[in-house]
């Protein structure tokens, strides 16, 4: 694939995400037309937006190219179609550490806290599941491997939960678990935007090495790629981007699955190109869902992770069945 249909692809897919930002800002139970936009303040939909949509709307652009940019570098990487930080148990980590920040209340004080904990544990992740996969790169290895992850943080975090001090201490905490976007601030933008943009940077600059494994782990050092270097750089990337991520919002699980999925025939197979079409793709996925979820006609609004869930799990189950062809 030609680095101009890349490009092309990139400035699309960029278009996009500004295009789903201002509809973003628009949309909701009421709706803001274009005249409350130019009040300067005179309009109470002017504070609406630029109080409460504007940040939700930053933060569905980092979280969405965060977990897109992670789930394409991991496909890439274990040269798995089925890797994710989700199905991987990397966000589960993450979210063990951030309800471990959360149960022991030391977010109260000193509120970064809360991502540097999320962060540690979705680097241990990383460092665990790479572990325990060890050189194998087969689809069935790493998804047992995610599988021992996805169950450990998950009964560390019901073991939270059963022996959380009060009711109220349960609720906030599965009601974080559920991912949203909604009632965030800029406080929580400034928060993950550093982190998230640091592991996105790491992330992307695996291109090459990426590109290199494709020819497996012998190839790749023959081309003079270090192989524990690489690994390092894609733990701590994702530590950092999906770390943060889980910390501001909560669980969002199957972007970093269904995104490279649909890029992928737009750029091709190579593993580096799919990494930044990835992310602007991650970003107008969740762009797209929590747009949808303020639009659901209920009487609380849908949670985010929930919506996700929904959308992914037929997704990952096509996947599946499509494999089970190709394989048969």
């Amino acid at each position: 694939m030609s680095r101009g249909r890349i490009l092309g692809v990139c400035l699309g897919l960029m278009a996009l995400v500004v295009a789903l930002g201002a509809l973003s800002l628009m949309a909701g139970r009421v709706w803001a037309p274009w005249s409350a936009w130019t009040s300067a303040g005179a309009d109470p939909l002017w504070t609406v937006i630029f109080e409460l949509r504007l940040p939700r709307t930053l933060l569905g652009v980092l979280i969405g190219a965060a977990l897109g940019g992670s789930g394409a570098a991991l496909q890439g990487y274990t040269r798995n179609p089925l890797a994710d930080p989700g199905m991987l148990g990397v966000s589960a980590m993450a979210a063990f550490g951030a309800v471990m920040a959360i149960y022991f209340g030391a977010t109260a004080s000193t509120p970064w806290i809360l991502p540097a904990a999320a962060m540690a544990m979705a680097g241990l992740g990383v460092a665990l599941l790479l572990g325990l996969a060890g050189a194998s790169s087969s689809m069935v290895t790493f998804i047992l491997a995610g599988s021992v992850l996805q169950s450990l943080a998950a009964a560390a975090t019901a073991l939270a939960l059963n022996l959380a001090p009060s009711p109220w201490a349960v609720n906030e905490i599965i009601d974080w678990m559920m991912g949203s976007l909604s009632d965030r601030s800029f406080e929580e933008v400034r928060l993950a935007a550093p982190f998230i943009a640091a592991g996105l940077g790491l992330i992307l600059s695996l291109g090459r090495a990426l590109d290199a494994l494709t020819l497996g782990e012998t190839g790749a050092r023959a081309l003079g790629v270090d192989l524990a270097a690489v690994r390092v750089r894609l733990a701590l990337g994702v530590a950092l981007a999906v770390g943060a991520s889980v910390a501001v919002t909560g669980v969002v699980g199957f972007v970093g699955l269904i995104v490279p999925h649909l890029i992928r025939p737009l750029v091709g197979s190579r593993p580096g190109a799919l990494l930044a079409p990835s992310a602007l793709g991650g970003a107008a996925l969740v762009l797209a869902a929590d747009i949808a979820v303020r639009l659901t006609p209920s009487a609380a609004e849908v949670k985010l992770g929930v919506a996700m869930a929904a959308l992914g799990s037929p997704f990952f189950l096509a996947l599946l069945i499509g494999w089970r062809r190709r394989l048969a």
